[in-house]
């Protein structure tokens, strides 16, 4: 039987010793959201709706990459990763038809992620449902199964996509998620959730459409499931588990007036209709809607704007042949026509609503549906299927829960489904502000969740003051939500698997100058808040292979990722990257003991510095893009080091006992922890700690403990060599401090940089480790 890597024990993660592990990751890659045959990032027009013939198999990257990125990542202090994959990646050709290429593919790049020791669980991503709707997840067909025709969402705005935009490089920042709320991810969600309740008459091959969408996209992770089960030496190995759908939405589901916008959608871009605007819009109707904007406090109205189709609808023309999917709609689904018009929601002879809370109170039981009810209920039933469908390949699979973004979980604590001893609460959190106007204020902010969960009696009374009461509020904010997580699922661990933020703040200033103290003060703020939350491990968005400081993220106009194409990596080490391991020191005496993990290094050295023994790689893998020319100059003359210096941090990898508190102040470059002991750290598994040289070189830092022996070691482990702190401490409470060098960061074009590589060998940085 395969020996558990990762086991859950009172509500936080173990390792074979019982040490507490930490999760450090990161989301692995924002790439995999589009195909790459053909390369089809959001801003590609270009055969846009063959969505049927379309493969994802060099995503996230291509399996010749794979060292590359992992030992880059692992180097960055990364154990693990939140794999993103997409429904459509496997079904995209139609349904029940997988792709094997890709699914062989992610079971190659698993295999190789095994040798760097990542912990891995798995993502089916999704946002807005599907690509063609505006963001990334499912497969074009099952908007066709649903009778919508995604070639007439950009006349009726149905759905806001880029690919379809007049001009993508004009494409409004962050307005891809008010689709949400228009008609097609609206509909979607709502039939895929609640289709047998509120859509009783859409019927396809003999069942309802909410048990085809939700049949088909459980088999395809099933299927993917049992491959790499099948595969051998990956499930438990490196695969712990799977997160359930990501960032899933309720729809329609507990409107109370479909004619009003809910006072609590926070998110309002561009032309806001209702729903029941957007249904009028996708029936061909012209309508006069509010235009929002989003400001330094939120979203502003700024105006009116008419929404004219021209006749044109969102929906499948009642001729439309369907033959090449091969299902069969049923007879009381008719084509042409408005679904919401066919379950009696209003007329369309006279446009007149005719159930404005229809979605608000269920048809048969009478009982009230508000947000709550859909969590307990409609998003529970989904999520049972598939933890119980994923643990009949898995088994023993970790499974990660995660509700819709920002919002209450369902109350399962103390019923079988909250009693489940491997289940992981997995909310997401954003700093709405800084995101949505990509700037970063150090002088205010807003606790976002608190206005969420009606804490103040008016918002203005959220508004958090100075940046130390900006960076309290985002910790604050991380621990509520974990708080949230213990009180209504019960006592399990707590990874926030999506926080980061946007690069090209300040109309894209650092691109220009090489200056990056926003995005370090910004991105340190977050990593401050999960730090000191309590969480039991977080997963940063982003990383993506493909960013550049033209688009970003190459979708929809987000620029999240902590690599680019077009920016310098920091020089996280400092120490040779193939070392002699003859050498009479304490810190690399002793041989590697995997012969063959110091060739894999050899052949993936950090790209981040020319050495000695990476410089053919250097030059013949360029990381700068090589036509600037043929881009905006001025985006691409003065990289930086992309505020690297700010997610390179240390933080406790395993911990003989319980982590009471642990923090990394950048600008004191000090790392502190406390930990509470229930016995002396045995010999063979101590504390250890990730300690990047960068900040801690290990000639010039300095170790203070509460009690025990501490050694620091630069050792060759998982395929990378890591500088790694390990400390035997007695029992009860014990602390450590590790004070590191403290350096100036984001100067500019102009300014220093830091000690290059044989600058910090000739300072005595391979010195001997320390022993106390």
């Amino acid at each position: 039987m395969t020996q558990f890597r990762l086991t859950i024990s009172d509500g936080k993660f173990r390792d074979g010793y019982g040490r507490q592990v930490t999760l450090r990751g990161i989301n692995v890659a924002g790439d995999a959201k589009y195909p790459s045959q053909p390369h089809q990032p959001s801003h590609v027009a270009d055969d846009f709706f063959d969505g049927d013939n379309v493969k994802f198999t060099a995503r996230p990257f291509p399996k010749e990459d794979a060292h590359l990125h992992f030992s880059r990542l692992k180097r960055f202090g990364y154990n693990t990763i939140r794999y993103v994959f997409t429904w459509e990646a496997i079904e995209a050709a139609g349904p029940g038809i997988y792709d094997e290429e890709w699914i062989q593919h992610t079971i190659d790049v698993l295999r190789i992620a095994k040798d760097y020791g990542f912990y891995i669980f798995m993502d089916p991503h999704q946002d807005v449902w599907s690509r063609f709707s505006g963001g990334s997840g499912a497969p074009m067909w099952t908007l066709y199964a649903a009778g919508l025709n995604p070639q007439s969402f950009a006349a009726t705005e149905a759905a806001i996509v880029q690919n379809t935009y007049p001009e993508p490089d004009k494409f409004p920042k962050m307005i891809w998620a008010t689709n949400y709320y228009r008609l097609a991810a609206a509909t979607m969600f709502t039939l895929f959730f609640a289709g047998k309740v509120f859509a009783p008459k859409c019927i396809i091959d003999g069942v309802n459409i909410q048990e085809y969408l939700q049949g088909h996209f459980i088999r395809a992770c099933e299927h993917l499931a049992k491959r790499i089960h099948e595969a051998g030496g990956i499930e438990n190995d490196v695969v712990f588990g799977w997160e359930s759908l990501n960032e899933p939405n309720k729809g329609m589901i507990a409107y109370e007036d479909i004619s009003v916008i809910p006072k609590e959608q926070a998110l309002k871009k561009g032309t806001c209709p209702t729903i029941w605007q957007t249904i009028l819009t996708g029936s061909g109707r012209a309508v006069e809607v509010d235009t929002w904007d989003m400001g330094g406090l939120g979203p502003y109205k700024v105006g009116r704007s008419l929404i004219d189709p021209h006749g044109e609808i969102a929906w499948l023309p009642v001729d439309y042949d369907e033959s090449r999917y091969g299902y069969k709609r049923g007879e009381e689904w008719k084509l042409g026509e408005c679904i919401w018009a066919q379950h009696g929601v209003w007329d369309p002879a006279t446009d007149t609503l005719l159930k404005k809370d229809y979605f608000s109170k269920h048809p048969v039981t009478g009982d009230h549906i508000d947000y709550q009810y859909f969590a307990d209920n409609f998003f529970m039933d989904l999520f049972r299927s598939y933890r119980d469908t994923i643990r009949s390949i898995h088994k023993g699979a970790i499974i990660l829960l995660q509700g819709p973004a920002m919002e209450l979980p369902p109350k399962i604590k103390g019923t079988p489904d909250g009693d489940d001893p491997l289940l992981v609460y997995a909310p997401h959190w954003y700093d709405g502000i800084t995101l949505m106007t990509k700037k970063w204020n150090r002088t205010w902010n807003v606790d976002v969740i608190g206005v969420l969960r009606g804490r103040y009696w008016h918002p203005s009374f959220a508004i958090k003051i100075g940046e130390t009461a900006i960076r309290n509020c985002f910790r604050d904010q991380h621990a509520a939500l974990r708080q949230e997580g213990l009180d209504y699922l019960g006592n399990h661990p707590c990874i926030m698997t999506e926080f980061g933020i946007p690069y090209d703040m300040d109309n894209k200033y650092a691109y220009k100058t090489g200056d990056y103290s926003s995005q370090s003060a910004a991105m340190d703020a977050n990593h401050y808040a999960v730090e000191g939350s309590g969480l039991e491990g977080y997963t940063l968005w982003l990383y993506t292979t493909n960013n550049d400081h033209d688009r970003g993220d190459q979708w929809n106009g987000e620029d999240l990722s902590i690599f680019s194409l077009d920016d310098k990596l920091l020089p996280v080490s400092a120490i040779p990257k193939t070392p002699d391991y003859n050498q009479s020191t304490s810190s690399l005496s002793l041989k590697p003991s995997n012969p063959d993990a110091a060739t894999k290094r050899t052949e993936t050295e950090n790209d981040d510095n020319v050495t000695p023994s990476n410089l053919s790689r250097t030059i013949t893998n360029p990381r700068i893009s090589s036509d600037v020319s043929a881009r905006e100059p001025e985006l691409t003359a003065s990289p930086g080091h992309r505020a690297a210096e700010a997610y390179v941090r240390p933080a406790p990898v395993t911990t003989a006992g319980l982590i009471k508190t642990y923090n990394f102040d950048l600008k004191q470059c000090q790392f502190t922890m406390t930990v509470i002991a229930d016995k002396v750290a045995e010999t063979d598994a101590p504390t250890v700690v990730f300690l990047p040289d960068y900040h801690f070189p290990k000639d010039s830092c300095i170790v203070e403990v509460s009690s025990g022996k501490w050694e620091i070691s630069s050792d060759e482990e998982e395929t990378a060599l890591l500088q790694r702190l390990r400390w035997w401490h007695g029992e009860g409470e014990q602390t450590l401090r590790v004070t590191g060098t403290v350096k100036t960061h984001n100067t500019g074009v102009n300014g220093a940089e830091d000690d290059g590589y044989y600058e910090q060998c000739n300072q005595g940085t391979w010195a001997n480790c320390t022993l106390m």
